[in-house]
């Protein structure tokens, strides 16, 4: 869909009044903060973070343009909502089968996960807002198409979703290598949002204590861990399998 980068006051500016989603604002070093005191400003009211970067990483995404200082990244994608991810599945007459993503960082990783999620029925995916990839072009493009397909909410408070999500009898599954219960044991016949953990530090403690089963992936090999969207793809599955048999 094109860049996924703004460049320059103006084009930020009129960004900013649109409403379009901004994932990342980057400011330039040395920049004098009376000469984007404006954008400084319209970025602290709607909450959006910037961060100071060296000026050559400005060069270099403006591609030898006059960036001014200052470029954000926007959604390549537009977001969709929990509530119209839980209608998807209520128009399928299927129950609900949504993901949780407790702060995917790489973006190859989220692309991979949208394009199993495609291929085993999940309704939705859900995303929070800090510490965790959008949806940029690097992330559509992995994903092979499926990014149109597949639903993604993003939220400002995952846990908080959680619990909504459990209120409407929606069963929490999560990932954790401790688990006594392997993730092939678990009757996914039923109303399910399985969560996927960060690829360093797995799913946050807060997010383990709401979820209703812990699962874990059996390991045979030397290495501890499997990467987050082969885990991801793993259990979609198995929830699809589940469901299919059931």
């Amino acid at each position: 869909m094109g860049t996924d980068w703004i460049i320059g006051r103006q084009a930020l500016s009129e960004t900013l009044s649109s409403g379009r989603h901004i994932e990342k604002v980057f400011v330039a070093e040395g920049v004098q903060k009376k000469t984007i005191a404006d954008i400084l400003k319209q970025l602290e009211d709607q909450k959006i973070a910037y961060q100071w970067v060296p000026r050559s990483k400005l060069d270099q995404l403006a591609d030898g343009g006059n960036h001014q200082g200052i470029a954000a990244q926007v959604a390549a994608y537009e977001y969709s909502t929990v509530e119209r991810i839980l209608k998807r599945a209520q128009k399928k007459g299927e129950k609900p089968f949504l993901l949780l993503l407790d702060g995917i960082e790489d973006p190859h990783n989220l692309g991979s996960i949208l394009r199993s999620a495609d291929a085993a029925g999940v309704h939705g995916v859900v995303i929070p807002k800090r510490r965790a990839v959008g949806l940029t072009s690097v992330v559509a493009k992995t994903s092979a198409g499926a990014i149109e397909y597949v639903p993604v909410a993003q939220v400002t408070n995952l846990n908080r979703v959680a619990d909504e999500l459990k209120k409407e009898g929606i069963w929490l599954v999560g990932t954790d290598g401790s688990a006594k219960q392997s993730y092939n044991q678990v009757n996914y016949d039923m109303p399910v949002a399985f969560v996927i953990g960060n690829e360093g530090q797995g799913i946050s403690q807060l997010m383990k204590k709401k979820c209703d089963f812990l699962v874990r992936l059996p390991m045979k090999g030397r290495v501890s861990s499997l990467n987050a969207s082969v885990a991801a793809g793993i259990c979609m599955y198995q929830v699809a399998l589940g469901r299919d048999n059931g």
